[in-house]
């Protein structure tokens, strides 16, 4: 990898990582619905899938879970596993609905935002082995729409802006 390459997808790795502390700060709706956030970090990752490759948006997303459980939540700690599970259904959606379908980027936010939800939930029925968890996803779906129409706009800006 070119060193221009290795520098920039470093900076916008220690990005997607202060953006996902600073906003795991923001409590929504009070706690009501426990992990709730928009997910600005992802905007960080949809752009890399765009403008570099789904191995480099895969590599940072698997790393800035990482470095965040490292650096806030304990490493293998309950809500490291659960945002692995999502970052990982999330990354691999987004670059099947680019790759397959003529979705905008906003759309492939959605999607992304959509599986990141689902992948929490099923990684949380395993983990707590309680099916009921699934009563969540309802409210977090409803949030998972506005949040990947919000996290797609932004990632689609920073794409006009970004030169190689």
């Amino acid at each position: 990898m070119e060193i221009k390459k290795f520098t920039r997808l470093s900076m916008l790795l220690a990005l997607s990582v202060v953006l996902n502390i600073v906003e795991s700060f923001i409590p929504f709706f009070n706690g009501t619905i426990p992990g709730l956030k928009i997910g600005l970090a992802n905007t960080v990752i949809l752009f890399v899938l765009y403008f570099y490759s789904f191995k480099d948006a895969m590599t940072l997303s698997i790393l800035r879970v990482l470095l965040v459980g490292i650096l806030r939540t304990g490493l293998f700690s309950i809500t490291s596993l659960f945002s692995f599970g999502g970052a990982l259904i999330s990354i691999v959606m987004m670059f099947l609905s680019k790759k397959f379908t003529k979705l905008s980027i906003i759309g492939v936010s959605i999607i992304g935002s959509i599986s990141h939800a689902i992948g929490q939930i099923i990684v949380a029925i395993l983990l707590v082995k309680n099916i009921n968890i699934v009563y969540y996803l309802p409210w977090i779906l409803l949030f998972a729409i506005p949040s990947g129409i919000l996290v797609g706009f932004i990632s689609k800006e920073m794409l006009k802006y970004f030169k190689y």
